[in-house]
C-alpha cells in the first residue's frame, strides 16, 4: 500500500461522509447508534469514537478502520437517504468497500463484508436491485417501461450483479439468493419478450444476461425442490444460450441441467443425454475450459454406467483441454472450473470403474484444494464420494465423519446414498444424526428406484 493510496482512501472516506452532510460528531454518534441497534454496544465515549473516524481521514497519516468499525460503516453507508439497502456499483457503499481497499484491507475481508451485507439486504426483504446500484436500478426501470432504453451500460451493470449472486453459493442460503434473482430473472423475461422493443444490437447481450440468468435460477429451483420451475427455467436458457451464437455458452448450461437431471429424474439415460449434447457444444466452441469441464462430466457418467474404457478417454481428453493455454478463453469470468475440480471427477471415476483406494486419494486432493467459499458446495459433494470410497476400504465409521450431506439437495442425496446403504449401521452417533438429519431433508423414498440401484 502506497502513501498516494492511503490518501486516495481517507479521501474517500471524507467525501462520504460530507455528501451525507456529517460532521465528525455526526459520524461518530451514526456508528455508536449501529453499534447499539445491533446489540453490541460501544465501550468508547463519543468523544474517543470522533477522534478515530478523524485518524481515518487523516491527510497525512490515515489508519484503517478495525473490523469492527468497518461493519459499522457498512451497515451506515449500505442504506441510502431514503433508507433503502443499496450495494451496486455508484453506491456509497461500494465506495466504502474502494476506499478500504486503498487504506489496505484485503481482499477476502472486504468480499466477506459484502456478504454480510448481502444477507442482510435477504434479511430485510430486498433482492437484486439492492445489488444493481442507485443509477442502475433507475435504468432498468425505464427500459422495463420502455424496451428501446435497454443500453450497454445497463446490461454491464445486470451482468455484474448476476456475478455476484453466482459468488454468493455456498456462503448464502439458496432460498435468499433465489429472492435475489427473482427480479433480474422477471425482468429478461420481459425484455425478451416479442412485443418488447429492445434495440437489435443489445439484443445478444441481452440473450446473454438472460441464459445466465435462467441457468442460475434453475440451479435455485432445483436446490429448493420446485422441479418444475427448474426444468421449465433451463429450457429458457437453453433456448437463450442457443440464440447467442456461441456455442460454448449452450455448452454450460446443458451441463447444469444434466447435473440437476442426474438427481432428480430416474436412470442415467436423461442426465447422459444432456452431457452429449453439451459436449458437442464444446467442441464446436472457443472455450477450452468448458471443454474440459464438458469431458469432466462425461467420464462421470461413462463411470456411473460401468463404462470404464470411455469413462478414461474422456478423463484424458478433458486433462488434455485443462492443461491447454487459456489464453483469450472467454469462459474465464463464468466458470472456475479448474485442477482441484477435475481431480475430483477422477476420484468419482476410479469410485465406480477403478480402485477404491486411488478414489479416495483423488477425492481428499480435491476437498484440500477447494477452500474458496464458492467452493463449498463442490467441495462437500468430493468429500461425500470420499465417504463412499471409505466405505469400500471398509471403514465406515469414518465415511460418516467425511460426508458432506449439508451443503445443498446435490449433497443431501449423495449423503443418502451413503447413509442408506452402509455407513448407518457402523456409524457413531454423530455420523447416525447427520445421515438422519439429511435423509429427512431429502427423503430416501423419494430418490428414484433405478437410481439408487445404481449409486451403491
Amino acid at each position: 500500500m502506497s502513501t498516494h493510496d492511503s490518501a486516495v482512501g481517507a479521501a474517500t472516506l471524507k467525501r462520504l461522509r460530507q455528501r451525507r452532510g456529517w460532521s465528525l460528531r455526526d459520524t461518530a454518534q451514526a456508528l455508536i447508534d449501529t453499534a447499539t441497534q445491533l446489540g453490541q454496544p460501544l465501550d468508547s465515549s463519543l468523544a474517543s469514537v470522533q477522534r478515530s473516524v478523524a485518524r481515518w481521514e487523516s491527510a497525512t497519516a490515515p489508519t484503517l478502520p478495525s473490523e469492527r468499525y468497518q461493519l459499522l460503516l457498512a451497515r451506515r453507508y449500505a442504506q441510502d437517504a431514503a433508507g433503502q439497502t443499496s450495494l451496486g456499483p455508484g453506491s456509497d457503499f461500494a465506495e466504502l468497500l474502494d476506499a478500504l481497499a486503498h487504506l489496505g484491507e484485503n481482499e477476502q475481508r472486504l468480499d466477506e463484508l459484502r456478504t454480510l451485507l448481502v444477507r442482510t439486504a435477504t434479511d430485510a426483504g430486498g433482492g437484486l436491485l439492492a445489488l444493481l446500484g442507485p443509477t442502475t436500478e433507475v435504468a432498468l426501470s425505464a427500459a422495463l417501461a420502455d424496451p428501446s432504453r435497454v443500453d450497454e451500460e445497463l446490461l454491464g451493470a445486470m451482468r455484474v450483479a448476476l456475478n455476484d449472486v453466482n459468488l454468493r453459493v455456498g456462503s448464502i442460503p439458496f432460498m435468499r439468493l433465489q429472492l435475489l434473482l427473482a427480479p433480474v430473472v422477471e425482468s429478461c423475461r420481459r425484455l425478451l419478450d416479442e412485443t418488447a422493443a429492445v434495440p437489435d444490437v443489445f439484443v445478444p447481450d441481452l440473450q446473454t444476461v438472460a441464459a445466465q440468468a435462467y441457468t442460475l435460477a434453475g440451479r435455485f429451483a432445483f436446490e429448493t425442490r420446485d422441479d418444475q420451475a427448474s426444468q421449465s427455467l433451463y429450457a429458457a436458457a437453453t433456448t437463450a444460450a442457443g440464440a447467442i451464437g456461441a456455442p460454448w455458452r449452450r455448452a454450460m448450461v446443458h451441463m447444469s441441467h444434466a447435473l440437476v437431471t442426474l438427481y432428480s429424474t430416474p436412470g442415467l439415460d436423461p442426465a447422459k443425454a444432456l452431457v452429449d449434447a453439451a459436449v458437442r457444444d464444446a467442441r464446436a466452441g472457443e472455450s477450452v475450459t468448458v471443454r474440459a469441464r464438458a469431458h469432466a462430466l462425461q467420464a462421470e457418467i461413462a463411470a456411473r454406467a460401468g463404462a470404464g474404457k470411455h469413462a478414461k478417454a474422456a478423463l484424458a481428453l478433458a486433462w488434455y483441454d485443462m492443461e491447454s493455454s487459456r489464453d483469450g478463453d472467454p469462459a474465464t469470468a463464468s466458470t472456475s472450473f479448474s485442477p482441484a475440480h477435475l481431480r475430483g471427477f477422477e476420484g468419482v471415476t476410479s469410485l465406480y470403474v477403478g480402485d477404491a483406494s486411488e478414489a479416495h486419494d483423488y477425492c481428499a486432493r480435491s476437498a484440500a484444494s477447494l477452500v474458496a467459499p464458492r467452493e463449498r458446495v463442490q467441495r462437500a459433494i468430493v468429500s461425500t464420494d470420499q465417504a463412499l470410497a471409505r466405505i469400500r476400504l471398509d471403514d465406515p465409521r469414518s465415511a460418516a465423519r467425511c460426508s458432506g450431506g449439508g451443503a445443498g439437495r446435490t449433497c443431501q442425496v449423495r449423503a443418502c446414498w451413503v447413509a442408506g446403504r452402509r455407513v448407518s449401521p457402523w456409524a457413531c452417533r454423530s455420523g447416525r444424526v447427520r445421515a438422519r438429519r439429511a435423509a429427512s431433508r431429502w427423503p430416501a423414498r423419494r430418490l428414484a428406484p433405478r437410481n439408487r440401484r445404481a449409486y451403491p
